[in-house]
């Protein structure tokens, strides 16, 4: 959606759409246990459709962007109105606005102003880059996480794995949406709505040098692959497939090898994305928290809103690491 001014001057821009989304995504314990046994004969269960604003396939804090002299404040208020229609249109009885990293939790008492609850979301990761090259990186660790790391690159490379990067890669949209279902379809902790082969084959077409994947493979064949793309001076981890499912060393190598190539393109800074936190943790990765706003529909529910989504859930929360010698990491 795009806001004018009185003048018709174009002053804000932001994005929404209809999503299904678990309501209970972060229960634990005995709860989990409930829902999981439940959902074994009624697999939708506390799982909604709603409206949210925001970018579906990565975070953006926040979640619209205004001219310079435009306050905050009318931006919400706009967005708040033209959400609320639309919920109303579509039936619609919640509405979610994602995401908000630290830098934009100021934008809390807009939000709030409209009813919104203020709530945790599974928090981000990212890499400051600080390196030259990537022996720079290593060596910048403390010698527990660096041997670690070593130790689990040589039994990948024992089992013939190798990588390349390219960015022409439309022709394989349907093997790499193949390999993104396996994760998806197998995924614990957060699971969002199934891609295409047509969203991959677009992706690589209109992002152009943007957009670019790293592909492994095992003994020649192709085994897995990251989807990143370039947003300023920032490289965004979006994605990640396989051929199968399976609990061995090949994440953690694909991860290794995205902050490489993080190095390589000498980005500032790399988005690592959510969950999987213990591994990007000990790849140097500092965990950032997330917010976003909820409100219902209906306002005699609306009230209740918070509390219901704090009792069902508990956002993770992991504790910081000393990955690196210095508090920077930097190379010298």
């Amino acid at each position: 959606m795009l806001f004018f001014d009185e003048q018709g001057r174009a002053a804000g821009l932001s994005s929404f759409y209809n999503v299904t989304t678990d309501i209970a995504i972060f229960a634990t314990g005995v709860l989990r246990r409930l829902l999981d046994g439940i959902r074994r004969i009624f697999p939708n269960f506390l799982k909604l459709r709603m409206l949210e604003c925001g970018t579906p396939i990565t975070i953006t804090s926040p979640p619209f962007v205004r001219r310079a002299d435009i306050d905050d404040a009318d931006i919400v208020a706009a967005l708040h109105e033209v959400l609320m229609r639309v919920a109303r249109q579509e039936g619609q009885l919640f509405i979610v606005v994602r995401d908000f990293e630290p830098e934009s939790f100021a934008l809390e008492t807009d939000f709030r102003r409209h009813g919104y609850h203020w709530i945790g979301s599974l928090p981000n990761t990212y890499i400051e880059n600080t390196w030259n090259s990537p022996d720079a990186y290593l060596g910048a660790m403390r010698s527990y996480f660096r041997s670690k790391l070593k130790k689990h690159l040589r039994r990948n490379v024992e089992a013939g794995v190798t990588h390349l990067l390219v960015e022409d890669f439309d022709e394989l949209a349907t093997t790499l949406h193949q390999q993104w279902m396996v994760v998806h379809e197998n995924a614990k902790e957060f699971q969002r709505e199934v891609l295409t082969p047509a969203f991959y084959r677009q992706f690589a077409r209109i992002m152009g040098s943007r957009s670019k994947v790293l592909l492994f493979y095992r003994h020649g064949e192709l085994t897995g692959h990251a989807l990143l793309m370039v947003d300023g001076d920032m490289l965004r981890w979006l994605y990640v497939g396989r051929d199968i499912a399976a609990n061995d060393n090949l994440y953690l190598y694909i991860a290794q090898k995205v902050v490489e190539t993080a190095i390589d393109l000498g980005v500032r800074r790399l988005e690592m994305g959510l969950t999987t936190y213990p591994i990007k943790q000990d790849l140097g990765a500092e965990v950032i928290p997330i917010r976003v706003a909820v409100r219902a529909r209906w306002g005699l529910i609306n009230p209740f809103v918070g509390l219901g989504y704090n009792l069902l859930n508990e956002v993770p929360a992991p504790a910081p690491r000393e990955i690196f010698k210095t508090a920077t990491g930097a190379a010298a």
